[in-house]
């Protein structure tokens, strides 16, 4: 996935949460596309997806690229190993990641 050219697109313009259609404009990317490469990225951990409540109901859903650094090391033996370091996350952060998931569950 990080040999796919919209994939690093997308984790160069999602230091900061955008929107799927943020990142379709920016990105220059169709949305059908750009889903799909969310959810790899979601699913290999290096997209966090964030939902926002929004004050008039309904929610909002912004994507943010989480890690920091990400290394692929192999040792005398020829194993690989692959180590992924995450920012620190608040409070109110790990509260709504919860929140996220439940209500995925519902």
């Amino acid at each position: 996935m990080l040999d796919d050219d919209d994939c690093r697109d997308i984790l160069r313009e999602t230091i900061e949460p955008m929107t799927a259609n943020e990142l379709s404009d920016i990105c220059d990317i169709p949305k059908s596309t750009l889903y799909r490469k969310l959810e790899l990225l979601s699913e290999a951990s290096l997209v966090r997806e964030q939902d926002i409540i929004n004050p008039g109901g309904g929610r909002t859903t912004k994507y943010k690229r989480d890690f920091d650094d990400v290394t692929i090391s192999m040792d005398d033996e020829d194993n690989f190993s692959v180590t992924v370091e995450r920012p620190p996350r608040k409070a109110d952060e790990r509260l709504a990641d919860i929140w996220s998931k439940m209500g995925d569950e519902l």
